[in-house]
């Protein structure tokens, strides 16, 4: 019978039990510790089922729900042990529930059920020494499998990651501004110290990584692997030595480009010196432009004339350094400097300052031409009369008298008298017309040489002396 071949491999070999001590023993064994299940015959103790259920479940835990189970529901735990050995491990159900639930079960019926728990789980234990060993093969070949989409992962990102951060260095977008490219250095410098040295590391991992794999697929007799083209480790290196071709250039181009800004900013200060002078210089001449002090005679006015002569030559000549302002600005627009909007309202300030300059000299000349103009009336009045008192004297002179002379003679100087009365008569009339152009504000575009109760009372002199 089957009952002999029952060996307890846990007792000395010197103590030879009989089969059916050896299964009972087999039996406690398995169920120690089992709530409930205390294995003392192959009767009774198998009653309630719960024995059945506790072999099945030490040696297949997943197939019995053992802690739900009640020692007083026998015939549900009877019927659950059977068939779950019968459906589950493919032993026969030799046994019914209703014969076991009873006062004194069968024990030859009971032994030889239970018989063939115990030949199914030892050749279970044995599958599971040979299994073991085929296992440990098959694990490791499991886990190179693992190591190899470890490798092939972990070369994807790393070459996903190249292949970015070369794009990303060949972007030559920089920020229009010295503290923009700075920040973009300073960000590159983060890229060479911080990102990028894990990566090489990565790098020399997969290295090993590799090795290893291959190493270890030799020892466990497999066809070492080889990479897919592309995922090489001389893959790697050539796209690691391109990415150091770009961060070089794009290093060399971001230092380039800082110079550049550099530059912009020693220009954008040269004009904003140059620019602030030309407003203080400006400012002051037109304080100086706007004053008038021409002074109140010929010979002031003439003196005045000529020093606003030496005014306009100085400012003339000021029109150069008002331009070199507008070079310095074209220079940046030119190289797209980021502040342009800002050195062109400068510029245009510093050209309307110019320009309203200009008109303040033009106006000032028209002024003191008016002025000197006006003098030269005066004094031509002055003349006049001088004249009208020699007139005076040559007429009151009793020359004629002294002397016999000839009617002839009598008449032609009273003719040349009367010639003289009458270019005194077209110089009065011209110098009164001209003093008549001094009171038309139209045509002094509102300016007034001098006070023109003055002019008219000049006038008025003038004409009361001619007619005596």
């Amino acid at each position: 019978s089957q009952i002999q071949d029952i060996t307890i491999e846990e007792t000395d070999n010197q103590e030879t039990k009989s089969a059916k001590d050896a299964l009972l023993l087999w039996c406690q064994m398995k169920t120690a510790g089992y709530h409930n299940v205390n294995v003392r015959n192959f009767t009774t103790s198998w009653r309630d089922g719960l024995a059945f259920n506790a072999i099945i479940h030490k040696h297949r835990p997943d197939l019995i729900q053992f802690e739900k189970l009640s020692k007083s529901n026998a015939m549900y735990n009877l019927n659950n042990s059977f068939n779950v050995a019968e459906e589950k491990l493919g032993l026969t159900k030799l046994l019914d529930a209703e014969d076991i639930f009873v006062e004194h079960p069968d024990e030859k019926s009971i032994i030889t059920y239970v018989v063939t728990y115990y030949h199914y789980f030892s050749k279970m234990k044995q599958e599971t020494v040979q299994g073991k060993r085929i296992g440990k093969v098959v694990g490791i070949a499991m886990e190179n499998d693992r190591m190899i989409q470890e490798y092939e992962g972990l070369t994807s990102d790393l070459l996903k990651w190249i292949e970015s951060t070369i794009a990303a260095l060949g972007e030559r977008q920089f920020t229009n501004s010295l503290v923009g490219v700075q920040q973009q250095l300073a960000q590159f410098n983060s890229y060479r110290t911080v990102e990028k040295p894990p990566k090489f590391v990565e790098k020399g991992n997969l290295e090993v990584l590799l090795f290893t794999l291959q190493s270890r697929m030799r020892a466990n007799n497999q066809k070492p692997y080889t990479p897919k083209e592309g995922k090489m480790i001389s893959d790697i290196n050539k796209a690691w030595e391109r990415l150091e071709k770009s961060e070089h250039e794009r290093e060399l181009a971001l230092r380039e480009e800082l110079i550049r800004q550099e530059k912009l900013e020693q220009l954008a200060a040269r004009f904003n010196r140059k620019a602030s002078m030309r407003e203080t210089w400006l400012s002051e001449n037109q304080r100086l432009v706007s004053q008038d002090n021409f002074g109140f005679d010929l010979a002031a006015v003439e003196a005045a004339a000529k020093k606003h002569e030496a005014i306009e030559t100085d400012i003339f000549a000021y029109e150069e350094r008002v331009q070199a302002v507008v070079a310095v600005s074209q220079e940046l627009e030119a190289e797209n400097y980021h502040d342009i909007d800002r050195i062109n309202a400068r510029k245009d300030n510093v050209l309307r300052l110019w320009n309203y300059l200009l008109e303040l000299l033009r106006a000032r000349r028209m002024r003191l031409e008016l002025s000197l103009q006006l003098q030269q009336n005066f004094q031509e009045m002055l003349y006049i009369l001088d004249s009208m008192e020699e007139l005076k004297l040559r007429l009151q002179s009793d020359d004629y008298g002294k002397h016999l002379m000839g009617v002839e003679d009598l008449l032609q100087k009273h003719s040349l008298v009367e010639a003289d009365i009458n270019v005194l008569g077209e110089r009065v009339k011209a110098v009164v017309q001209q003093s008549q152009r001094f009171l038309d504000q139209e045509t002094t575009e509102g300016y007034r040489p001098c006070d023109p109760a003055i002019i008219v009372e000049r006038v008025q002199q003038l004409e009361v002396t001619t007619r005596v």
